[in-house]
């Protein structure tokens, strides 16, 4: 069944109950604006996000060319950059799928896949993992449907979640020994379809807020360290298994007062394979994202601190789920502003590797959600500001172009954003183009042969 996109008219003014304010808070704007912040996020991001290349040209004898000129273009981000893509493929028509698909590619190069139980299995022996025999359920698309996509835009999956209190279907027992076994079986149907074709995973997902009548639920929640015990076997060792956790507090408490740093720990303590740590960012109301940009707590000070303290774990960072609103008046403009500030912070986290947005387009997100406008693009699948905004980010400030030349010894040099470069490599009027990937920790030169 297709689903209509909704536009949300009846809060495009603003809410009712409550007032939107129009632009953020003074408050917000000191915080946000300073100079030393700025200093600090900058520093970082030319520290962490880029690195020296070195390029090394030579003849099919090996021979080092100089004066040879170069022109370095950055194709690609190494940093993941991504969305939810819950509804590919599920709009009302042709056009809308093809905007939506358009819309995510060019920002984008990292896509989150739906393996929420209810919609994998919705009736006990309803395997729904393929595209063949699967009826359709909106923003539960089979799983195999992303495979190839990502493969011909170059985008890394992450499969959300594998194990969750919430969004389960109602045939599963409330006994906790046969929901431990039909959890293992889950976990190898899974693996046998696609490790190695999806690389990166939520484990457990929230579960510093598990409901208490949960079936696996005790107060140490070790249900979490026994999923990571079943699931790290089955899958490749270079598969980055996630944690996940909500919003607050968890972004904003320092290591000493913060239960999910010290869930963190004793996993690790006991031998959990946590490769990952994921953090979401949700405000699913415009009233509640005016009372955070108020709150002593909405300070990048702080959530750098905070970020760098897990980053002591050694594990990579994901802010993994986010939602800004742009219901209300100067809902939009807002939206930028917020999304502008938050992904420059988030990008120089040391640590950080990937954020996610959550719903592409408005009218996208699960019911109860739409009415915050949290789309990038509008219900029409047409940009937004803040969509814009981080164009101007991904695909201008951060990206790389630069020119320099060989010295003697065949070396040229330049200064870039980690990712796939496109080399154009032009001697005696002749330009040859090569394909390298610069990135962090690159043992020795990029070395191009001239003449193939």
């Amino acid at each position: 069944m297709k689903k209509r996109i909704v536009s949300w008219f009846l809060v495009v003014s603003g809410f009712v109950g409550g007032v939107a304010q129009a632009g953020p808070p003074e408050s917000y704007l000191k915080l946000w604006r300073g100079p030393a912040v700025n200093a600090r996020i900058d520093r970082n991001i030319e520290q962490y996000r880029k690195g020296d290349a070195v390029i090394e040209v030579v003849d099919v004898s090996g021979k080092p060319l100089a004066g040879v000129a170069v022109v370095a273009k950055q194709k690609t981000h190494d940093f993941l950059f991504g969305c939810n893509a819950f509804v590919l493929g599920q709009l009302e028509t042709p056009e809308q799928n093809r905007k939506y698909e358009e819309g995510f590619v060019r920002l984008f190069n990292f896509a989150t896949v739906p393996f929420y139980w209810e919609g994998t299995e919705p009736t006990r022996g309803e395997l729904r993992y393929q595209e063949e025999g699967s009826r359709d359920i909106w923003r539960r698309p089979p799983p195999e449907r992303f495979i190839p996509w990502a493969q011909k835009h170059g985008i890394t999956l992450k499969g959300h979640p594998l194990l969750w209190h919430s969004y389960n279907p109602p045939w599963l027992p409330s006994d906790a020994e046969e929901l431990r076994g039909l959890y293992k079986k889950r976990f190898k149907e899974i693996a046998d379809r696609f490790a190695g074709k999806i690389g990166i995973w939520d484990v457990v997902n929230e579960s510093q807020v598990c409901r208490t009548n949960y079936p696996l639920y005790t107060p140490d929640r070790d249900y979490v360290r026994w999923a990571f015990s079943e699931v790290a076997p089955l899958f490749p060792a270079e598969t980055t298994l996630m944690i996940n956790e909500v919003t607050t507090p968890f972004n904003f408490q320092r290591a000493e007062e913060n239960r999910y740093f010290a869930q963190i720990k004793s996993l690790l303590g006991q031998g959990a394979k946590v490769r990952g740590i994921g953090f979401q960012y949700h405000y699913f109301r415009r009233e509640k994202l005016d009372a955070f940009l108020a709150d002593s707590k909405c300070d990048p000070n702080r959530l750098l601190d905070v970020y760098e303290q897990f980053g002591e774990f050694g594990l990579p960072l994901y802010v993994t789920e986010i939602t800004f609103p742009s219901a209300g008046e100067g809902g939009e403009a807002l939206q930028e502003e917020v999304v502008r500030d938050h992904y420059r912070l988030w990008f120089s986290a040391p640590k950080m590797a990937g954020v996610t947005w959550w719903n592409l387009g408005d009218g996208t997100a699960v019911k109860g959600e739409n009415e915050a406008m949290g789309g990038l693009l509008d219900a029409q699948l047409n940009p937004k500001a803040a969509y814009r905004a981080l164009d101007r980010l991904i695909n201008g400030q951060w990206r790389t172009r630069a020119e320099c030349r060989c010295d003697d010894r065949g070396v040229a040099r330049f200064r870039g954003f980690f990712g796939k470069y496109e080399l154009e490599v032009s001697s005696d009027g002749v330009t040859r183009r090569f394909e390298v990937r610069h990135s962090r920790g690159q043992a020795g030169p990029l070395r191009v042969t001239w003449g193939t």
